[in-house]
């Protein structure tokens, strides 16, 4: 249904590269979190989201001018995937999407859903972008797959297209085995108090869109956070049980 399995992006050799947590219609909180790294389009720097760009904030609308924007660059997340189905006419019968923070869908105009259709489609299920010290992965809630390569080979599988977009699995068993063949995988969709990092999957949706969430943007070439709340322990032994995943 989306455009593609997996885009790549070659090494940036001008600016920063960066990608944040999940944003859920609170873009006027994403453009104070950017203003405060001193983010810099026109010198180079790239923006990358991890998805779920709309439902539950007040700016949902906004997706129409953020996907526009050339240097910002997200995959598809399972908000991403409510929205178009009842955009197209075919809701999500498994999860009410008005429920989920969906009503601002209702007030575009037809020619608003057209472009939100033409651009929801549009998006990648993963990104990959060269940094100087390997590949990293953004996919929006879990790798479908244990070894990076395979994404290029062949399409997904209904059941691995459900992973990437939904999938808690490895949050929820602490699973620390590596993706292979790629540095590190960057993730959104399960909320959690602090960067987790579980094997070399990073788990990076704070709670920005919350009214008093924090993002987290985490440099791409370092894998460290640029802002966001403190790290919470690696592994099995940092795992919680709240705050819950969200749908």
């Amino acid at each position: 249904m989306f455009s593609e399995t997996l885009r790549h992006f070659a090494c940036n050799e001008t600016g920063r590269d960066m990608v944040v947590g999940d944003i859920h219609g609170n873009f006027s909180q994403l453009r104070r979190t950017l203003n405060m790294l001193h983010f810099s389009p026109d010198k180079g720097d790239r923006l990358f989201s991890v998805g779920d760009l709309v439902d539950r904030g007040p700016e949902s609308d906004e997706v129409l001018t953020w996907l526009d924007k050339p240097w910002f660059h997200a995959v598809a997340g399972n908000h991403e995937f409510l929205a178009l189905r009842r955009a197209q006419g075919n809701p999500y019968d498994v999860v009410d999407h008005l429920r989920q923070g969906g009503g601002w869908l209702d007030v575009f105009r037809p020619d608003e859903r057209a472009r939100l259709i033409e651009l929801l489609l549009a998006l990648p299920l993963a990104i990959e972008v060269e940094t100087p010290a390997g590949l990293v992965g953004i996919i929006h809630a879990e790798c479908p797959v244990d070894d990076w390569d395979e994404l290029r080979s062949k399409p997904l599988r209904a059941a691995q297209l459900h992973t990437s977009l939904w999938s808690i699995e490895r949050m929820r068993k602490g699973t620390e085995t590596t993706i292979a063949n790629v540095r590190a995988v960057i993730h959104g969709h399960v909320t959690v108090g602090g960067m987790r990092v579980l094997g070399n999957c990073h788990f990076i949706d704070t709670g920005g869109w919350r009214p008093t969430g924090t993002f987290t943007v985490l440099d791409l070439h370092t894998l460290k956070p640029l802002i966001g709340p403190k790290a919470e322990p690696r592994g099995k032994s940092g795992l919680v049980l709240k705050p819950r995943p969200k749908v």
